[in-house]
């Protein structure tokens, strides 16, 4: 008996939007992730507990609501930067982004009510649509995968599993593994229902740690890299006042002994643009003495602006050249945006209406001795699907950011959990040089073995470790897990509708 049943429709939607919220204390910075299983487990009643597919997705979609608001309450943090021009949109942005995500969810929520079932095969499909959803929303209108249910894994044994899955495949594990569960522990009370879950849960949870335990060991290369850190607060960083300090704050860290193998300065860190550069690329270069330098620096191409990574090799001139191709919509571009432009509103770190202009896609860089590196400028690192959009292997992944968009509370460290993720997944090591932090060498299993905290000025000497053999996600990508889950909708959904 479901005891949800009988209570009023309003109060289940607020205990589902409560749940969410919950869930979501599984992310970075709380990691509480067995907030977000319990929560999981206790969403099922609740979600068996509506009469119709039409609540169903309501409920859902409460859910959802809660989940994205905690998840990404840092949202408001870009729009307080310029409060006079941008703070009015700050509540609009989170409750439409958060409401606008929870759609996907909903939708999960209403399909898999309409096709009904007894109660674990009803949580089962649940799982198989939320993921399904989970991949729309990570691909749909260039997609915004932040916040996924793997992402609570960091950190723990379990975030292991995306060199196999990936972290839809792994999101899609913890959701079999908990609502079913819900529905067998809260309806379904009985040793032959409770025996088929507990034992899913309870063998995903073993595999995950074996495959943890034979993951290989991390290999040190011996190269030194240098990741600088300006901490240059947003409202500063362009400020003709400050611009000058932040710069000579680098070229401190650049000049510092003894001298590493390759230095690593942030997004957006010189303050020129690339066709006029020349006496700011001249100073680096000689505080670098000889020591080859990633930079961001923005550029123009005729009418054309880029956020670009460029490359200093040790005599100081410039080898290579990468323009961000995943641009952040509201952010470094806004849709339709000479029309916008007409209702003053731009992209936040753009200059015009139409914003920054698109790079033609991911590609290497060549580091020297170091090796290739994938370049990936801010908030490229969220989506694996721009690692795995490159035409051939680096031996590392390299990410520059501007995090002080983000405020001090969760998104950088938000955003610091989905680069760990993305080595993991690749087997390679990330090197990121924030602007605010964090500023961190992580290994190919996702550890982070040197940091710099967040809102620390500074440098730190890391040594690089070696790539690892290419992992199965790495070679097989997405679809896989997708065409499976598609495969258990369709068998889940004939077994329903033949009964």
């Amino acid at each position: 008996m479901n005891l949800a049943r009988g209570w009023p429709g309003w109060l289940r939607f607020v205990l589902a939007a409560f749940l969410g919220v919950v869930a979501a204390c599984g992310l970075a910075p709380l990691g509480y992730w067995s907030a977000t299983l319990v929560a999981m487990v206790l969403l099922s009643p609740l979600y068996l507990s509506s009469e119709t597919s039409r609540r169903a997705a309501l409920l859902g979609w409460m859910f959802a609501t809660g989940y994205f608001a905690h998840a990404l309450s840092w949202i408001i943090e870009p729009f307080q930067v310029d409060a006079d021009r941008h703070g009015w949109m700050a509540p609009f942005a989170l409750i439409f982004l958060s409401g606008g995500l929870a759609l996907f969810w909903a939708l999960a929520f209403g399909v898999a009510k309409r096709i009904g079932g007894s109660p674990v095969v009803q949580t089962t499909l649940l799982a198989v649509t939320l993921s399904l959803a989970e991949f729309a929303r990570g691909y749909v209108l260039t997609g915004f995968p932040w916040a996924g249910i793997a992402q609570i894994w960091v950190d723990t044994p379990f975030a292991q599993l995306l060199s196999l899955l990936g972290p839809f495949g792994l999101g899609a594990l913890t959701l079999v593994s908990t609502l079913p569960l819900g529905a067998a522990l809260f309806i379904d009370r009985g040793a032959r229902s409770l025996a088929i879950p507990a034992a899913v849960t309870v063998g995903c949870a073993a595999f995950a740690l074996i495959f943890a335990a034979i993951r290989p060991t991390v290999e040190r290369s011996g190269h030194i890299v240098r990741l600088t850190q300006p901490n240059a607060p947003q409202h500063q960083k362009w400020d003709p006042e400050f611009a000058p300090l932040f710069f000579a704050r680098q070229l401190a860290y650049t000049a510092a002994e003894p001298k590493p193998d390759l230095i690593i300065w942030p997004e957006t860190s010189v303050p020129a643009w690339l066709d006029s550069a020349q006496p700011y690329l001249a100073a680096i270069d000689e505080a670098a003495q000889g020591t080859p330098v990633f930079l961001g620096i923005q550029r123009a191409a005729g009418q054309q602006i880029y956020n670009s990574m460029i490359y200093l090799n040790e005599k100081g001139e410039q080898e290579g050249l990468y323009d961000k191709h995943h641009l952040a919509p509201f952010g470094e571009y806004v849709p339709f945006g000479e029309v916008m432009a007409r209702f003053g509103i731009y992209g936040m770190a753009a200059t015009t209406g139409n914003g920054f202009s698109a790079g033609p896609g991911a590609a290497l860089m060549d580091a020297g001795p170091l090796g290739k590196a994938l370049p990936l400028i801010c908030y490229e690192a969220v989506f694996t699907q721009d690692v795995l959009a490159a035409a051939e292997r680096a031996d590392f992944l390299l990410q520059i950011t501007n995090d002080a968009w983000f405020g001090t509370r969760s998104g950088p460290y938000q955003h610091l959990a989905q680069a760990q993720m993305r080595a993991i997944e690749q087997g390679l090591p990330m090197l990121r040089s924030a602007n605010t932090g964090v500023s961190a060498m992580i290994d190919p299993l996702g550890r982070i073995t040197e940091s710099l905290a967040l809102g620390q000025a500074g440098f730190i000497d890391a040594e690089l470790p070696l790539p690892q053999a290419p992992t199965i996600y790495s070679r097989i990508g997405d679809k896989p897990v997708l065409f499976f889950l598609l495969a258990i909708f369709a068998l889940l959904w004939r077994y329903t509708w033949q009964r």
